[in-house]
């Protein structure tokens, strides 16, 4: 499970912010949105990002989205190749390294791993383990300018590998392809941690397409789920058919009309159909019939996207990070798709979501606790800030109560990070 990230120096995030899904010590309701760990490790399953626009609440989850391809995409770097190094830019001082940090959970040890860049090479790099709930860590290994110091004992598999190690790479990705399994393990956690948009759904509708016409994993869930949400449609159907050249538009330009054709030649894709009934004139069900799920609306098909993510996380118990949720959604079914991941019989493998949002109507105690509840705000040298709800002091000194109306208070500006608008 993720229990902490932090970034620096990544767009708008000059100095360090760190996101954390360690629960406080509170006695917030509901008591199914936290997981404790070897009866210990309180870890938050759901955690909510509100903010003004452009106040930095999609540069963290970009952040989190870019450590984990840095990591992923190391193995096919040359060596001269320049890292996606995307800095700070608002400020006279220039030259830092970009700072990205996580904390998780696997095979019942806690994992520190982070590292420090610039675009042309790696400047630091470190992975420390602990067991979980545990305060004492252990070095695996550290780089820095020096070099890569390594622990025999414990990282045995990194041993005689510094000086193979390329400076734009990753040392924890080089051991993983050298056949680690420490490593490897480590790096098929971060596998499982996915970023979407909540806007656009064309990384991962092809997903659920998938899932959808070969019943994988989540496929009943998403059925029910269809069901429950009831979208206007009585079921689902696929059909997977090769790529056909009347399908493009006429006008399309020759040339590229040739390179569709030379890529997309002897391919299959899978085309989803919603079947709805027909009705007679008394209103009774005679008959079905089927519509291309383009014809339906933005939201529904939204929601028929974000199915093979959100259902593939619970089954499997793994991360998924949200940009703008509730884009397209009516404002229940928001809380219902953060319901599935607080409770226990819906997410029997604690699988986590975060996300940000708009959506006021989220702010609640009856589904959030406090420590849920995260905000993003710029100061005066449009540097974001992220704060927790626990962390707000109010003008009588007192912290925000789990028994207030946090949605009314949000909008009032008691907890900032709201729009300001000039009169």
């Amino acid at each position: 499970m993720l229990l902490e990230f932090s970034c620096a120096n990544f767009r708008s995030i000059n100095h360090k912010c760190t996101l954390s899904l360690l629960g406080q010590g509170i006695s917030d309701m509901p008591k199914t949105n936290f997981v404790l760990l070897n009866k210990k490790l309180k870890v938050l399953k759901t955690a909510a990002l509100y903010g003004a626009n452009s106040s930095g609440k999609s540069n963290i989850i970009r952040a989190f989205s870019s450590m984990i391809s840095h990591i992923i995409d190391s193995v096919k770097l040359n060596d001269s190749d320049e890292l996606n190094f995307d800095p700070f830019r608002l400020s006279s001082v220039q030259g830092n390294a970009t700072f990205f940090e996580i904390i998780f959970t696997s095979n019942n040890k806690t994992f520190r791993y982070g590292f420090e860049f610039d675009k042309e090479s790696i400047r630091g790099e470190w992975l420390y383990s602990s067991n979980i709930g545990g305060i004492r860590e252990k070095v695996l290994f550290i780089r820095n300018e020096d070099g890569i110091g390594v622990n025999g004992q414990l990282f045995q598999e990194g041993v005689d590998k510094e000086e193979n190690t390329n400076t734009n790479r990753l040392f924890l990705s080089l051991c993983a392809q050298l056949g680690g399994e420490l490593s490897k393990q480590i790096i098929a956690e971060f596998k499982q941690m996915n970023v979407i948009s909540g806007i656009q759904g064309q990384g991962y509708s092809g997903y659920s397409k998938l899932m959808l016409h070969q019943h994988l994993d989540g496929y009943e869930s998403a059925i029910k789920f269809f069901n429950k949400l009831r979208l206007g449609f009585d079921g689902i159907e696929t059909v997977e058919q090769e790529f056909d050249i009347s399908l493009l538009p006429p006008d399309m330009p020759d040339n590229m009309k040739e390179e569709l054709i030379k890529e997309l030649k002897g391919k299959r894709s899978i085309n989803l159909y919603s079947r709805h009934k027909i009705y007679g004139k008394r209103g009774v069900a005679i008959g079905t019939t089927k519509f291309d799920i383009d014809e339906e609306s933005d939201g529904t098909k939204k929601l028929i996207q974000l199915s093979g993510p959100i259902f593939d996380t619970l089954v499997k118990g793994n991360i998924l990070w949200v940009d703008e949720l509730d884009a397209k959604m009516h404002p229940l079914i928001s809380q219902y798709i953060v319901a599935l991941f607080n409770d226990p019989i819906t997410n029997p493998h604690n699988a986590q979501l975060i996300f940000s949002t708009h959506d006021t109507h989220l702010l609640s105690s009856k589904l959030l606790r406090r420590d849920q509840i995260w905000f993003t705000e710029k100061d005066q040298s449009e540097q974001t800030d992220l704060y927790n709800m626990m962390d707000i002091e109010l003008p009588d000194g007192s912290k925000p109560r789990s028994d207030s109306n946090f949605e009314r208070n949000y909008i009032a500006g008691r907890y900032g990070a709201i729009p300001y608008i000039n009169e």
